[in-house]
Order: structure tokens, then sequence, then C-alpha cells
């Protein structure tokens, strides 16, 4: 089974490259803006929508008329940033005939355009545009020459799209690859449920406890001088250890279940309305936190991904009562949980560890999912 796959890999730029990278991204932004104007001030003066291939259509003459600007970056580039915004046009009225708060698309400002994108490689672009180079591998890029690039990692596929990012001071360049060959595992015959917790990032029935390092906590004292930067790393890092766990999990198990979280709605604020103030509002803030910087969601993302390619069997539950319900014996009681840590069952007695024993019910849940399905 062949796979679409995306590659992250730093660019190293000399200065007069990078020079040219941010003049390629400020002129795609300028490009971007003007276009959003040109829409507004249509449909606000005469009442006509502009649409993308009218827009294309003019980028030659846009060309023609900055000589040693917009003229010397790549015409497709071009025409994916108006695609971008005629995208964002998209996405606006879908909101408003769904009735959603509709966010009509804005100016992009220099902190808020950060990619460029090559829709084909070889037209205006060409990755290890390089090939004799005995160590390094470069990418061309059409305005800016041939960027080194950081290789950490092997490439499979075929090279389809080319995106330069901007993330703070330094460059990455995205693949888009079609024809990635899926990498499955040996098949293995066990089975775990897994708990999400806030003091571990996972629990497993089989009763390990796999931690998170608390990044963000342990960097909040840098926060005020590198607010930005550091929510950066710190995103990297969580998404490193995501797929460090995710990894470890489908190669020791073939059936994983885990709970269906509404995490948007689990870490939604609690302060009302002026009308009708929440209540403990402090503590919900401080839950949202640590769920936030545990990244459940990005855990859960990276093992729904590594599962398929795997061929793993992954399955989701209701978290509905796992945390109350005595694994041992069945009995359901908000009183069986004594501290985050502490279970210990009224009727039977049961004592084990709190997210020990929700795994297990979630475990419970998965394969009895599982086995209905079968059977129907």
């Amino acid at each position: 089974m062949a796979l679409r796959r995306s590659y992250k890999f730093r660019l190293r730029p000399t200065r007069k490259q990078e020079a040219a990278l941010t003049a390629c991204l400020d002129d795609h932004r300028t490009l971007y803006n003007a276009a959003l104007e040109h829409r507004r001030t249509a449909y606000a003066k005469a009442g006509v929508r502009v649409r993308y291939g009218g827009q294309s259509g003019e980028l030659r003459h846009i060309r023609a008329d900055d000589p040693g600007g917009q003229d010397r970056w790549s015409f497709s580039s071009q025409q994916a940033t108006l695609r971008r915004l005629d995208r964002a046009f998209a996405a606006f009225f879908a909101r408003v005939k769904a009735g959603r708060t509709p966010g009509f698309p804005r100016f992009k400002g220099r902190g808020w355009f950060d990619t460029v994108e090559w829709p084909r490689d070889g037209d205006g672009c060409r990755w290890d545009s390089q090939p004799e180079h005995p160590t390094a591998t470069f990418v061309r890029l059409q305005g800016v020459g041939h960027v080194r690039v950081h290789r950490h990692r092997s490439l499979r596929g075929m090279a389809k799209t080319i995106s330069v990012k901007r993330e703070g001071t330094r460059w990455f360049v995205i693949l888009s690859c079609d024809d990635v060959p899926a990498q499955r595992l040996p098949a293995v015959g066990a089975a775990v449920g897994l708990d999400m917790g806030v003091v571990s990032l996972v629990t497993t029935s089989d009763g390990d406890q796999l931690p998170h390092p608390r990044h963000l906590a342990a960097s909040a004292d840098r926060l005020a001088r590198a607010q930005r930067d550091l929510a950066r790393k710190v995103r990297r890092q969580r998404l490193d250890h995501a797929h460090k766990t995710a990894l470890a999990l489908v190669r020791t198990y073939g059936v994983i279940v885990h709970e269906d979280l509404r995490i948007t709605n689990m870490t939604r604020s609690a302060s009302g309305t002026l009308d009708a103030p929440g209540r403990s509002v402090a503590a919900k803030s401080g839950l949202n936190r640590s769920i936030l910087d545990a990244g459940w969601g990005v855990f859960l993302r990276v093992l729904a991904h590594k599962a398929e390619r795997a061929g793993r069997e992954l399955i989701t539950v209701s978290p509905t009562g796992t945390s109350r319900t005595c694994a041992r014996c069945g009995h359901r009681a908000k009183e069986n949980r004594l501290s985050q840590a502490e279970f210990v069952c009224r009727r039977c007695a049961h004592v084990v560890h709190a997210d020990v024993n929700a795994a297990i019910n979630i475990l419970r849940a998965g394969l009895a999912l599982r086995e209905a399905a079968g059977a129907a």
C-alpha cells in the first residue's frame, strides 16, 4: 500500500540566500494582500465577486509591471498563493452557509505569512538539485539559488510539492511525497488499553505508565522574554515525544484502544459570562493548561497515523464511567476514586492505581466493540 507523506528538513541558507528567502516571502505576502484588496474593493464598489481564474490571469501583467520584483519569483508559486486566498474565501462562505461565525479573510502581517509553496517539483523549484554532490543535498528555488538542506533522514516516494517555511529565525523545506511505501510491522497478538492522564501521558492496561516531560512547565521561566520562540520549541519537543511514544506502542500491540476524547470541549474556559459567571475558574484553568501541556491531541493524531501505516487496529471508546468503574467487580461510584492516583472499590475493596483501572476498562470496552462488530 502506497501513502502520501510529508518530509520536513532544516535549510542552511547563506546570508545572501536568507535575504532572498525573506524577500520571496514578503513579495508573496504582498501579492496575497493585494489580491484580497482587489476582491474586497470589487465587491464593495460594484457587487462583483472576483475569483481565482481572473486573478491568475492578471499575474502576467503584474509581473511585467514589476521588473526585478514580482517577476523574479516562480509563476507557479504565485498561483499557489492566489489559490491559498481562494481557499480562505471558500472556507469563509462555507462557514456562512453553515451558520457559524464566518471570520472574513484578513490581510497578512509579517508574522502571519510564513510559507511559500511550489506546486510541482521541477516548476520553479528542484529537489536534490545537485545530485553529483557527494555529501550534501540541495534544493533549488527560483530567485534564491541552490540552498543546502540538512537531510537528517532518507526520503521515500516521489516529491510532488515543495514548500519553504520560516519558523522564527529558522528556515525549513517541506516536501509532500506520493507513492511512499507503507512500513508494516510484524503482526503481534497483544492488545492494550490506554488511559490519558495529566500525571502520566499514558497509562496502559498492563500497568505501564509512560510519562510526559512537561516541557511547557519546565520552560515557563523563559516565556516572558522568548514567548514565540519557546512555544515553537515546546511544540517540536511535544511532537517528537509523541512520535517516540506512539511508535513504541504500535511496535508492541496489534490492537490499541483509547478514549474518544473531545479535547476542545474539555479545555473550554469555565469563566462563563457577566450574568452567569463560572465556578472554580482558577482550578479549571490549571487543568486546561495541564491537558494542553500533556499534548493529548497531538499524541492521538500521531498514534492514528502510525497505527494505520503499521497495519494496527485502533479502537476508540466512550470515556464515560471508565475512571469510576471497578475493573474487578464492575461497581461504578464516584467515591471509588479517592484521588488522582488511588482507586479503592467501595463494594469489593479492590485497590489499584486509578489510571491502570481505567485503562483496563477501556481495553474491555474496545474488545467488546470489536467482538460485536465481528459478530455482525
